[in-house]
């Protein structure tokens, strides 16, 4: 209840109107109950385009050790084609969001300056105007995300704080879905595990710590993950590098 009030006294700040506020904590609510991390990238731009006035597409943009860069959750062609252009020219209001800016205008592609040949091929795709939010920064991993207008000039300082409102409330949900998943796949994790120790505590004869220490030895001499390993073992009853001789070497 605090998070709506407070929600609500941003939004009449900025000056919107009752039926955006509706949308808004009805899309934020949505956004609140996914609990997958690549479906609520999806759920942000359907809720971009459905909240932000003007737009006709969207999508987000990632960069991981502020190097790899790419495209998710792109609404149809045009945006990925736009995100793939930026890519190529390493150049872009997406990518200046991502790393440098809260939030990027392009008024009209036909009269950008600052990315000149980006603007001119994005125009030629059919992009009049462009926004970028930036939605997060996790040490060197960012994200920013992408609306797109076929018009020029559809987007303006309303469009920005409307915006800039939406992609906070949707950092937020995706930074807990994220945390969800992280902690839900840490308890699938151990689990595999402790099912993996038991199979060899059973068969072997052996205590759990010697268990343990032969799911190491063999994932180090596998080159494979633990759990990958403890998956390995649980599923099919068998361990690569893993005999009667071998478990009891590694004791």
């Amino acid at each position: 209840m605090d998070n709506e009030r407070e929600a609500d006294g941003d939004l009449q700040r900025v000056g919107a109107t009752e039926d955006t506020w509706d949308a808004l904590s009805e899309i934020a609510r949505a956004l609140q109950q996914e609990d997958d991390p690549e479906q609520i990238l999806v759920d942000i731009v359907d809720g971009a385009i459905q909240l932000v006035p003007g737009v006709d597409a969207g999508s987000i943009s990632f960069v991981l050790n502020r190097k790899k860069s790419g495209s998710r959750a792109a609404s149809g062609e045009l945006p990925s084609q736009i995100d793939a252009v930026q890519n190529e020219l390493n150049e872009g209001p997406c990518l200046r969001a991502v790393y440098d800016h809260p939030i990027v205008r392009v008024s009209d592609m036909r009269s950008e300056t600052r990315w000149p040949t980006f603007a001119r091929r994005a125009y030629e795709l059919g992009v009049g105007s462009m926004i970028a939010f930036q939605l997060w920064v996790e040490d060197e991993n960012l994200g920013a995300l992408n609306l797109f207008a076929r018009d020029p000039g559809a987007f303006d300082e309303e469009t920005e704080r409307i915006g800039l409102l939406y992609a906070a409330q949707a950092a937020v949900a995706y930074a807990e879905t994220q945390k969800t998943a992280q902690l839900s796949q840490a308890i699938e994790t151990r689990d595999l595990i402790g099912q993996a120790k038991g199979i060899l505590m059973e068969r072997y004869k052996m205590s759990a710590g010697q268990a343990f220490r032969v799911l190491v030895r063999s994932s180090s001499t596998s080159n494979k993950k633990l759990h990958v390993l403890a998956e390995e073992l649980a599923t099919t009853g068998q361990i690569a590098g893993v005999t009667d001789a071998g478990a009891s070497g590694g004791i």
